[in-house]
């Protein structure tokens, strides 16, 4: 008996990121080769537009798993039985805006979506809010929907984990699939902690391998905390730079494989989940850790050993979800 097809929201679908998402969706490089979907496009109305024109692109490419595109700018059509939701539409930081500003307008966008999946998405929906600020957008989601269990709500720092990864090759003259162990901690912004001391290249050491190559502990160190950790934070600001435009297919790709491991299993990578108290960061926050699953969604990975360094880092960019989170209450949305 066929499996039924899977119906997948897209938010911001007539963006930049939702366009490099479509079609490698459509292709099954998301859910798999055996997995038909169905999408639906949810725009504002002066994005359905664009969103239509892609879904003329998904039915001239004949994909065999897909099954129906709809374009929408209803939040109770979009969401209507979803069984995935990637929430990539998001309120951009303006001149002049300062963060509380764009936390307001944010919860203008991500409360109102997040209710709409409480009311009408499937049972086993599953959502990751990709538009920034990622870790807090997922919160006020998830608050929006008090009838789904908050761990069906998480964050992609997939990304950041990604380009960690991408930043250790160069130094180590590694493939990205020999570098296992890595962990992205906190927010994504540049207080977030790329975390290698639990990392491994070709089965040794990460730090050891740097200490080999750079000449001592005392370099690998330094290269960690003064190259490697502030370009992994500050990579999207510097590809805006060379690029004139944020990130896009690499946001796209990394949505794709936080959605496809949570879907398929991974013993290791990083997402913001909800936290239920695990190392110590408050409990409710939605806060990236070292994850795994089994297909049935992310779990923290526990009893991972922090030195005085790392827990400095952490608690950090916590402070800042923390902040965020108090920042959203005082707007009433909490």
């Amino acid at each position: 008996m066929a499996t039924p097809a899977t119906t997948i929201t897209i938010t911001g679908a007539g963006g930049q990121i939702g366009y490099a998402l479509l079609f490698r969706i459509a292709a099954g490089e998301m859910l798999g080769p055996d997995r038909a979907v169905r999408l639906r496009l949810l725009e504002i109305p002066q994005g359905v537009r664009s969103a239509e024109g892609a879904a003329l692109e998904l039915q001239d490419c004949a994909f065999p798993l897909l099954q129906s595109v709809e374009v929408t700018d209803d939040p109770l059509v979009a969401f209507d039985n979803a069984g995935i939701a990637l929430l990539v539409g998001a309120r951009p930081r303006g001149p002049g805006m300062e963060r509380a500003d764009l936390l307001a307008a944010n919860a203008g966008i991500f409360g109102p979506q997040g209710a709409a999946i409480g009311a009408v998405a499937a049972d086993d929906i599953r959502v990751v809010v990709v538009g920034n600020p990622a870790n807090t957008n997922a919160l006020i989601a998830a608050a929006s929907a008090p009838d789904v269990p908050s761990d069906r709500f998480t964050a992609l720092t997939r990304l950041d984990h990604n380009r960690a990864v991408g930043q250790l090759t160069d130094a180590l003259g590694a493939r990205p699939d020999e570098i296992s162990g890595l962990a992205i901690w906190g927010n994504h912004s540049a207080s977030q902690f790329p975390d290698v001391s639990h990392a491994r290249v070709r089965g040794e050491s990460v730090i050891e391998a740097l200490a080999s190559r750079l000449g001592g502990l005392a370099a690998a160190e330094a290269w960690l905390d003064e190259a490697f950790i502030p370009r992994v934070a500050r990579r999207g600001a510097e590809i805006i730079e060379v690029r004139g435009s944020s990130s896009v297919a690499s946001a796209a790709n990394a949505a794709i494989e936080h959605v496809r491991d949570d879907q398929a299993g991974t013993p290791w990578t990083s997402a913001a989940v909800v936290s239920r108290g695990e190392y110590g960061v408050p409990e409710g926050l939605v806060c990236s850790f070292p994850v795994s699953s089994s297909g049935d969604g992310y779990r923290v990975i526990e009893g991972l050993s922090l030195d005085d360094r790392a827990r400095a880092r952490i608690d950090a960019s916590v402070a800042e979800l923390a902040a965020e989170r108090d920042a959203v209450r005082a707007l009433g949305v909490l």
